[in-house]
């Protein structure tokens, strides 16, 4: 499907259900396809991603994916309240990339097309990319001092894996980049390279501790997540906020998508999401599965976690510390792609 395909079965969907719901404010496009040619090809491993506004202090639970007319959307659920000012979404680095270019579905109050023309005034200034990057290491640091270490073993590498993964992002958003989610990696890899610091990609493989795995083991890890995965997808019933992320529908994202990776010599930057889904797929199965089912599925995952080099909570603890003291390291970097960086403006030396 292209893209264009996509986005049209998209906006038909907002326009025939989520814009009659009472608290509707608007909806825009998110995520990796923004910007992307409407004659491009759509990958089997992607989908659409669409924000719709909601008047509600606390927006509904994320709808997530699911298909319409062919194509694989994904909604979430974002308050009206944080979209009140263009200071507040160019701070924000997860809101901003949206902002910068025209990807509004529906606006019937006019609100967001004004947001949209003066996010994309600013964006590229140096200010507010320096602001988004330090909202990133932000979240790096607060994510990694709170990790709660009585909490079930999914819990625990899920509090410590995504604010490990936002090191990425503390780059990407350097670099004018989308801070993608499922390919964060690949994308960091490709701003490194372009910058002249793939030494600094090594390290980041070292924070997350795949650096020394082979393909063949990151092929072995994704084909026993694949039989947690469809155990887990099948007995799912208790809705959490990922819930959609593991189902028959999304399986050609996180299996295939992964399974694509290391056939074309990414099986490092596969590994985050291939983690991701474990610890997601566990947390269903603590909820829903029978203990013989968690008991017999527990081994692949605590192999992936054990070849990652975390085999107890001392260790994770110690993994999260070296991340926190690698903070001045990945900001200098940072600061030096802002200055380089040929469409950041107003840079302040």
């Amino acid at each position: 499907m292209k893209v264009g395909a996509a986005r049209k079965a998209a906006i038909e969907w907002v326009d025939q259900y989520a814009s009659q719901d009472k608290g509707f404010r608007g909806a825009y496009f998110s995520g990796s396809t923004v910007g992307q040619p409407e004659d491009e090809e759509l990958s089997a491993s992607s989908d659409i991603d669409v924000v719709i506004v909601t008047e509600a202090d606390a927006p509904p639970i994320k709808l997530g994916k699911f298909d319409y007319k062919g194509a694989l959307v994904e909604v979430t659920y974002l308050s009206w309240k944080q979209l009140e000012s263009p200071e507040e979404v160019l701070t924000s680095y997860h809101l901003a990339g949206s902002f910068r270019m025209d990807s509004i579905i529906s606006d019937p109050t006019g609100h967001l097309r004004k947001l949209q023309i003066q996010v994309s005034q600013h964006f590229a200034e140096w200010a507010w990319v320096h602001r988004r990057c330090g909202n990133a290491r932000e979240r790096i640091e607060i994510g990694l001092k709170t990790i709660d270490t009585s909490a079930p073993l999914f819990d625990r590498i899920t509090s410590w894996l995504f604010p490990t993964g936002v090191t990425t992002h503390v780059l990407l958003v350097a670099a004018l980049r989308n801070p993608t989610v499922r390919l964060r990696y690949l994308a960091a890899r490709e701003v490194l390279i372009s910058y002249g610091h793939m030494d600094i990609y090594q390290e980041l493989l070292e924070l997350l501790g795949c650096h020394l795995m082979t393909p063949r083991r990151v092929d072995y890890h994704v084909r026993q997540l694949a039989r947690t995965f469809d155990v887990a997808a099948k007995v799912a019933k208790t809705p959490f906020f990922f819930s959609t992320d593991i189902t028959t529908s999304a399986r050609p994202i996180a299996i295939d998508g992964s399974l694509k990776l290391i056939q074309t010599g990414f099986h490092h930057e596969a590994v985050f999401w291939i983690v991701a889904t474990f610890a997601r797929c566990h947390k269903i199965l603590a909820a829903d599965g029978s203990p013989e089912l968690q008991h017999e599925l527990l081994p692949a995952f605590e192999e992936i976690i054990a070849d990652l080099g975390i085999t107890s909570t001392d260790i994770l603890l110690d993994r999260a510390e070296k991340v926190i003291h690698y903070l001045p390291r990945l900001w200098d970097i940072a600061e030096q792609i802002m200055s380089v960086n040929p469409h950041i403006v107003n840079k302040k030396f």
